[in-house]
């Protein structure tokens, strides 16, 4: 790799390192070809990149990115899995595969601009997803609401059922 290409390389990992929701550092050693296609077969669909790099580089752009902490944990195979849409897809995806085939493993992640060591991953990974937190909160939100309308109802019903024994009454 020419120096250029290299730039270009540590570039891209800054951005994935700085804009990226979710980051978790992996070693994917002991998957062969067919396995890591179908890793990263299941991350696309989840809309998640699985980006093998070269420590150097990665050391370079961990710097560059202000993720010193990252740096120590750049040995051996390495890979970035990252999401720009949910932030517990890649750790939720990685899990259930390494449950299957026991790779790969993950060194350290940065989850919203924390870092964070292996031990947090079953943490984050059992997270539930933005969409269901919005579908909690909305709900959360909504029944409080519906309490009040149904006391409404209640006592407007009974104003109408006192009106008409009163119209009975009075006939």
């Amino acid at each position: 790799m020419i120096r250029s290409e290299k730039e270009v390389v540590v570039k891209e990992i800054v951005d994935i390192l700085t804009n990226a929701k979710s980051v978790f550092l992996t070693d994917f050693k002991g998957l062969n070809v067919e396995k890591m296609g179908e890793l990263r077969r299941k991350c696309r669909e989840s809309s998640v990149q699985y980006q093998v790099i070269k420590n150097t580089l990665g050391r370079r752009a961990a710097k560059e990115a202000g993720w010193d902490d990252l740096i120590e944990h750049l040995e051996g195979p390495s890979a970035l899995a990252y999401s720009y849409d949910d932030p517990v897809a890649p750790a939720r995806i990685i899990s259930e595969f390494a449950e299957e085939a026991e790779k790969p493993t993950i060194k350290v992640s940065l989850f919203e601009g924390q870092f964070y060591g292996p031990d947090k991953v079953d943490v984050i990974k059992k997270l539930p997803s933005r969409d269901v937190l919005l579908g909690k909160l909305v709900s959360g939100l909504n029944s409080p609401i519906q309490g009040f309308v149904g006391g409404l109802h209640g006592l407007l019903q009974k104003l109408v059922m006192t009106l008409d024994a009163v119209k009975t009454s009075k006939e």
